[in-house]
């Protein structure tokens, strides 16, 4: 490097990392002068192309002095080729390292807040679908990640949340801190609390009994496994000595023995489980529900609203259950089968 560079920052970090990064640059013995400019990603597993090409905004962050608002503009200039003026917003350095870890913590409140309402309405009777359509109608709130399930994963909440929260202790905000905190602590609870229903409806045994798990992804159209809620809810399955049967139409069951025997390692009472005992992955829908008690729908593939669920009725064990995680599948129909189906959300 013999001349003056940007150097821009992509990835999610704690505020003021850029002023750590500038201290090591301008280390230099040559002299030569660097901007950090800050530019988070915004992109959602799965739809990351398309986030690029039409995002809903482009957040790029700079210094306030004369080099720095230049630097901040000669990246303006680059994304104007594509994205339209109005949809790039500049910011200081600090409140741009800042907007992404709240942006995540945003969107993962909202869900803790709808599955927090999702308890609710189970003891009440109301339908957590219905409340959240009647809110999200509000315009002052929106629909979007309004809906209820068995919780978040993937690998930008909790590690967000948790760095914001780690920051507010930081600066001497306990009161902050544990105001996020609550959002993971909600988020651990729906996973828990899902579990429980099922050992609970399965005459609080399931020792034994072979539950069918459909979906082991934190989200559909990915194979990423990290911090999916189903790593909770085969844990505690699992401890409860229940046999496992997975079927994911992306995940191998390589990852699947990786995550499980490192919850028994980092969350489970009972370091002495062999996952090998407890857990079978499968490669097939049918066989993951052959002989099976219990189904739960762990992750919203597409693919599981197209199965014969008839089928699946007459190679399970009765009474036959569905734990619907995710909302997705026709209740009344499956009823009419003669599945007993719990839901998240939905009061009997």
């Amino acid at each position: 490097v013999e001349s003056p560079k940007i150097v821009v920052e992509k990835s999610t970090v704690p505020v003021r990392t850029a002023e750590s990064m500038a201290k090591v640059l301008h280390s230099n013995k040559r002299g030569i002068k660097f901007q950090i400019l800050s530019n988070p990603e915004f992109l959602a597993e799965g739809t990351a192309i398309p986030d690029l090409f039409n995002p809903d905004r482009v957040l790029i962050g700079g210094l306030q002095d004369e080099d720095g608002l230049g630097a901040a503009n000669r990246l303006v200039s680059v994304y104007k080729n594509w994205v339209p003026g109005e949809r790039i917003l500049t910011t200081n350095l600090w409140s741009s390292e800042l907007s992404k870890l709240v942006a995540n913590a945003f969107l993962a409140q909202r869900v803790s807040s709808i599955n927090a309402v999702s308890a609710l309405c189970e003891k009440s009777g109301a339908n957590v679908d219905e409340v959240a359509r009647a809110i999200g109608m509000d315009t002052r709130i929106g629909s979007r990640f309004l809906k209820s399930s068995v919780g978040f994963g993937g690998s930008c909440f909790q590690k967000d949340i948790l760095n914001l929260t780690y920051l507010c202790e930081s600066f001497g905000l306990p009161e902050v801190a544990h105001y996020w905190e609550q959002v993971i602590i909600m988020n651990d609870y729906q996973k828990k609390r899902f579990a429980m229903t099922i050992i609970r409806e399965l005459f609080d045994n399931v020792r034994g009994k072979k539950i069918a798990v459909y979906g082991f992804a934190f989200k559909k159209d990915t194979g990423d496994t990290r911090a999916t809620p189903a790593i909770d809810v085969v844990g505690h399955l699992m401890e409860e000595q229940a046999l496992v049967q997975i079927y994911d139409p992306k995940v191998k069951s390589e990852q699947i023995f990786t995550d499980m025997k490192a919850y028994v390692v980092e969350k489970s009472d009972n370091k002495t489980l062999k996952v090998e005992d407890f857990v079978f992955p499968q490669t097939s829908y049918l066989e993951a529900a052959r002989g099976a008690h219990a189904i739960a729908i762990l992750t919203e593939w597409d693919e599981f609203l197209t199965y014969d669920y008839k089928k699946l009725y007459d190679i399970m064990e009765t009474p036959s259950f569905i734990f619907d995680g995710r909302n997705i599948l026709d209740h009344e129909k499956l009823e009419k089968i003669g599945f007993k189906v719990y839901s998240i959300g939905r009061g009997k």
